[in-house]
């Protein structure tokens, strides 16, 4: 296998954080830390990576409240999302505070990420691919070599992303799953946001909101 991929459980939201390692280099990428900075640290301690970026789905507060804290902890970048979440960034503070989250402060990332663009992980590549709906500038990495990808809230085992937040839009939402996701074969299994792993196949088949079945 090139890649290793721990999922860690954080915050209350139990937003499932991602530890992608290459297994070559020995260097790795976290996906989406949004809270429980020294779970995750354990994680890296105990896969043996080097942590050499952060790579974010998108902008809400249980996926990225724990970033900048890491980012000037271990002295790597941040990678991600598209620059149409930038105002969920801008307030971070607000929203942790109304939901009352720890407190974290607005940061911009290093990189702001476009659809088609690719981010390294060691010797591997993610395929970027910009699917807005839950919000305006989520983003899923793909690791086609592997057949996995990291969707965030877009897409979950039985269900969808919430589209009820600011800049959120359930017809974008869909056209960004049976548009851009579905196409990318049935045998990708994905790691979403929170909950269980499934696969593009098996939610073509039997996701009740963008079935096959109700686009057909």
């Amino acid at each position: 296998m090139s890649i290793q991929c721990t999922i860690v459980p954080v915050t209350p939201y139990q937003q499932n954080c991602s530890i992608i390692k290459c297994q070559a280099s020995g260097k790795a990428a976290i996906v989406d830390p949004g809270g429980d900075v020294e779970r995750i640290l354990e994680a890296v301690a105990k896969m043996d990576a080097t942590v050499e970026k952060i790579i974010l789905t998108h902008a809400h507060m249980d996926h990225c409240a724990a970033a900048d804290v890491l980012r000037q902890q271990l002295q790597i970048t941040i990678e991600g999302p598209e620059k149409a979440d930038n105002f969920w960034l801008e307030k971070l503070p607000e929203w942790c505070k109304m939901s009352g989250f720890p407190h974290a402060d607005a940061f911009e990332p290093d990189r702001w990420l476009e659809d088609g663009d690719t981010v390294t992980v060691g010797e591997q590549t993610l395929q970027v691919l910009h699917c807005p709906g839950h919000t305006p500038g989520h983003v899923v990495f793909l690791h086609q070599a592997q057949n996995v990808a990291w969707v965030g809230d877009v897409l979950f085992q039985g269900s969808i992303g919430r589209t009820d937040f600011p800049m959120g839009n359930h017809e974008d939402l869909v056209a960004s799953i049976r548009g851009k996701l579905f196409p990318l074969g049935d045998n990708i299994t994905f790691i979403p946001g929170h909950g269980p792993t499934s696969t593009f196949g098996e939610e073509r088949r039997s996701n009740p909101f963008v079935s096959d079945s109700r686009y057909g």
